[in-house]
């Protein structure tokens, strides 16, 4: 019977427990759903808290100033102002001199560090990698002479980033412009063009941007200079759309570079610096948003545009890339004196092999191709004085082009210049049997019957019109294969 009573004692205590859990959950609930209904109640964050939770998910970089003139020290003390306990990288190429007025001594310092991105001894790679120490969700980076605002600023800039990727933030009065960065990799080709909203490729103008830490790790090289224009080129590569928030602004600091002399210095700084950033991002033609084009690594009077061709194959393709834009722009030009200097002295000439290819495909080269070749009638080889003279030894013509017989097999070379050595190669063929043959081997070129030159017709070819054989598909799948001009092969058997 004792026994009986306690069990329901239990029971009765364990009933009580539970209805007391029960109000005071629905006492809690009630709660919670009045505060999210009523959201003038939230409590912001006090501005210590702010701060401290800011300074846990963004690291601020300073990247690009000069050792002359810069305002690094005062921009600096700007943020720690707002941030005290936030990571501030200052990085640079070298270490700046004169020193930077900075006080590393200072317990308020404890978070600012100097990366120097030249090897030094005693310090391992990833001591001189500023993304060894950046261990926040997010970057700013903010350009030398300027002061952040407020730190409700900071706040929504970062909101914003967490919503639309990377954002940029006007420094002062500067009006940003949105620029379309249009790259192809493939053709090592860069097309700047003006665009209207806030969604861009790139960013002109004074401003600070802030990106996911995540990003900024995929880039191929991060702090590449001059800064802004190399990170927004490396982020379109990857896809990434950059955002201008126009309602939102950080302060100027320090005009700088105000006199003719630094200003010029600069100018000269950020030449140097672009053409550097172009020939590491492997960018050969720009086109700016004035249309006008320019090269890069590859002119006449450098020593070659391309690296090695071996077996018939050059390098880039292995690197899924096609011929750069301006060797195929001087091989035209060779190609166009060539058959001008033919034409003058009326040697019969026709389009051989992948340049007839690229004529019936696009009326031009072809894109992955690095030479032009062009048979000839031998019998008419003596009418040209500078084939004649290129028998014995190289020759220079009066506007600059070399002419040559080639060691590695019956054939001639007419070269870009001494230093240049794009070429358009010159193939003697002659009559026998109703077939057009040569004496020798030379660059795979097969024999034809020689009704496919009797009559001669003509192409569209690199913007003017040049002789070649009748029944062209018929002459190119004798050359190759059946197909060839729909379904042509690169060399090497490589594949995109």
């Amino acid at each position: 019977m004792r026994l009986k009573f306690l069990r329901t004692l239990l029971v009765l205590a364990l009933l009580g427990n539970i209805i007391v859990w029960h109000r005071i959950w629905r006492l809690f609930a009630t709660q919670n759903t009045l505060r999210l209904l009523t959201p003038s109640v939230v409590t912001p964050d006090p501005p210590q808290k702010l701060h401290r939770r800011l300074s846990r998910l963004v690291t601020v970089v300073i990247r690009q100033f000069e050792t002359f003139e810069n305002d690094v020290a005062s921009t600096v003390e700007s943020v720690l102002n707002f941030f005290p306990t936030i990571p501030i990288l200052i990085v640079c190429n070298e270490l700046p001199y004169p020193p930077l007025e900075l006080d590393f001594a200072n317990d308020s310092m404890q978070n600012v560090k100097i990366v120097n991105l030249q090897p030094e001894f005693n310090k391992s790679y990833d001591e001189r990698s500023p993304l060894f120490y950046i261990r926040t969700k997010y970057v700013l980076f903010l350009p030398d002479g300027s002061r952040l605002s407020t730190k409700q600023v900071m706040q929504e800039t970062m909101s914003q980033a967490a919503k639309l990727g990377a954002v940029t933030i006007p420094i002062g009065s500067a009006t940003l412009r949105c620029i379309n960065i249009d790259l192809k990799v493939k053709e090592w080709s860069l097309k700047f063009s003006h665009l209207t909203g806030s969604e861009c490729g790139g960013v002109s103008g004074k401003h600070a941007t802030m990106l996911e830490t995540k990003l900024l790790r995929k880039l191929t090289d991060p702090f590449l200079l001059p800064f802004m224009d190399a990170l927004y080129i490396q982020t379109t590569a990857l896809g990434a759309k950059i955002h201008i928030l126009s309602n939102y602004h950080f302060n100027e600091g320090k005009s700088l570079y105000r006199n003719q002399q630094s200003q010029w210095k600069v100018q000269q700084l950020h030449q140097s610096r672009e053409r550097s950033m172009f020939e590491k991002l492997g960018i050969k033609k720009v086109i700016r948003d004035s249309n006008v084009i320019e090269w890069y690594g590859c002119s006449r009077e450098s020593n070659r545009c391309f690296g090695s061709v071996i077996n018939g194959v050059p390098s880039y393709l292995y690197k899924n890339r096609y011929t750069p834009p301006c060797c195929l722009s001087g091989l035209r030009k060779v190609a166009h004196h060539v058959f001008d200097k033919l034409e003058e002295v009326g040697i019969r000439f026709w389009l051989e092999s992948g340049s007839l290819l690229g004529a019936m495909r696009n009326g031009d080269i072809l894109p992955w191709d690095h030479e032009v070749q062009i048979g000839v009638n031998r019998d008419d080889l003596e009418r040209s004085p500078w084939l004649i003279k290129a028998m014995n030894k190289p020759i220079v013509d009066n506007q600059g082009f070399v002419w040559e017989k080639a060691t590695e097999g019956e054939f001639f070379k007419v070269q870009y210049s001494k230093i240049n050595h794009l070429t358009v190669n010159i193939l003697p063929f002659y009559a026998k049997n109703g077939s057009m043959v040569k004496d020798a081997w030379f660059l795979n070129n097969r024999d034809f019957p020689e009704q496919f030159l009797h009559p001669m017709s003509s192409i569209e070819f690199a913007g003017r019109q040049v002789p070649c054989p009748n029944n062209i598909r018929d002459f190119l799948e004798l050359k190759y294969f059946k197909g060839v001009i729909e379904n042509p092969e690169l060399p090497g058997n490589i594949s995109f």
